[in-house]
């Protein structure tokens, strides 16, 4: 009311009422003055009062502006960006994974548990790990940093040769670390953080580059270069981060001899080309197996001997199961220098949909299958008379 000026509606009507009144009453005067004198003029006619509402109007008679609206900028969501070593820990995690495999040595495993590491390189609670960390796990349970109860994560992609796997923890707001952007040299600084031995106390051990280029080839991956160094890595530790002093990644920690103190890490070129897809929910250069490179030269054996198979992949789609040694992909025959090196460069070569010929070797019964993956099922071809051992 006050702001458009408007006054309140008794005081104004009495004051138009009075106004009005007045005028009558001179006007009736004069009119009779003029009749008696005999003028000639013509007397206006005699203004009529007008009564103003006493109640309050049902619109404003003056035109209100209204005010613009204030436009308020909506908050900046933090980003919890680590940039420091101190602060390592606080994007470090913990994961345990629980499922059931077939062991080379021991057999059928159930409900077994393993732990190992990883980090967090988004708010919404991505995180990159091994695959030999995830793959063939029925849960997953997530500690950050170690400290409180664990939070559940889903793997949204793998890459078995990489041995890298992408997991997406339950939640948002998450402290996260970025990649190290500056040149990687022999020399620089590096520090091993994570959770070894499946302690769940954080651990930090110091170390500088060795090398930075060297060969990646394992018995249960095949990386184009990683990177060596001295920073000690123990059973546990892998799936975590290589950092700077700063806290910015270097590469992710995988492999490690304790003997001659060598320790390795997937290099940060060789994750970013793979992480994206993996993020996006695809597998790069897997069909589906957690496997591993194994040779027996005695009995002219060779192969990759797959503890477990993800559901509803190719390797799955063609009924391989855990305890299968896939001796062949596309006539070629796999691991014959122990390594994956074979298998992982015949995917590279193919697309994840082209249709490939496997051979495979029955353990248990001593079949041998051949089918094709992305086409039809295993089928037996024959039966090995004696028993092998790889």
């Amino acid at each position: 009311m006050a702001s458009s000026g408007y006054r309140p509606v008794s005081t104004y009507g009495n004051l138009c009422y009075d106004a009005s009144m007045k005028l009558f009453v001179l006007a009736s005067v004069l009119a009779l003055l003029l009749t008696a004198c005999g003028a000639a003029a013509t007397v206006p006619p005699a203004m009529t009062p007008t009564m103003t509402p006493t109640s309050i109007p049902t619109a404003v008679p003056t035109a209100t502006i209204a005010p613009s609206p204030i436009s308020v900028p909506s908050p900046t969501p933090t980003r919890d960006i680590i940039s420091s070593l101190k602060e390592v820990r606080r994007a470090t995690i913990q994961i345990e994974a629980e499922g059931s495999f077939v062991d080379l040595e021991l057999g059928q495993q159930l409900n077994r548990r393993g732990r190992g590491s990883g980090f967090i390189i988004d708010p919404s609670g991505i995180a990159v790990t091994n695959n030999h960390v995830v793959t063939g796990a029925a849960i997953l349970r997530v500690w950050i940093g170690g400290e409180g109860g664990p939070h559940n994560a889903k793997i949204l992609g793998v890459s078995e040769c990489s041995d890298l796997a992408v997991i997406d923890i339950d939640g948002d707001g998450y402290p996260f670390l970025e990649w190290f952007d500056g040149e990687i040299y022999a020399g620089i600084d590096v520090f091993t953080a994570g959770f070894p031995l499946g302690d769940p106390e954080f651990t930090l051990t110091k170390g500088v580059v060795s090398k930075t280029r060297t060969r990646g080839e394992t018995n249960w991956a095949s990386v184009d270069f990683v990177i060596e160094h001295d920073a000690t890595i123990n059973p546990g530790n892998s799936g975590g981060p290589l950092v700077t002093p700063e806290g910015k990644v270097v590469g992710v920690n995988y492999a490690g001899s304790s003997g001659t103190g060598q320790f390795f890490a997937i290099s940060r070129e060789e994750a970013l080309k793979v992480i994206d897809q993996l993020r996006a929910g695809d597998d790069v250069n897997s069909i589906g197996v957690n496997g591993t490179a194994v040779r027996n030269v005695d009995e002219g054996l060779s192969g990759i001997w797959v503890a477990s198979v993800k559901s509803g992949s190719p390797a799955s789609n063609a009924k391989l199961t855990g305890g299968d040694i896939i001796t062949k992909l596309e006539g070629l025959v796999l691991a014959t220098d122990g390594t994956k090196a074979d298998y992982c460069d015949i995917l590279r070569t193919h697309h994840p949909e082209d249709v490939l010929k496997i051979e495979v070797l029955r353990f248990a019964t001593g079949e041998v299958l051949e089918g094709k993956l992305n086409s039809y099922e295993l089928r037996p071809i024959s039966k090995q008379t004696t028993e092998q051992k790889p």
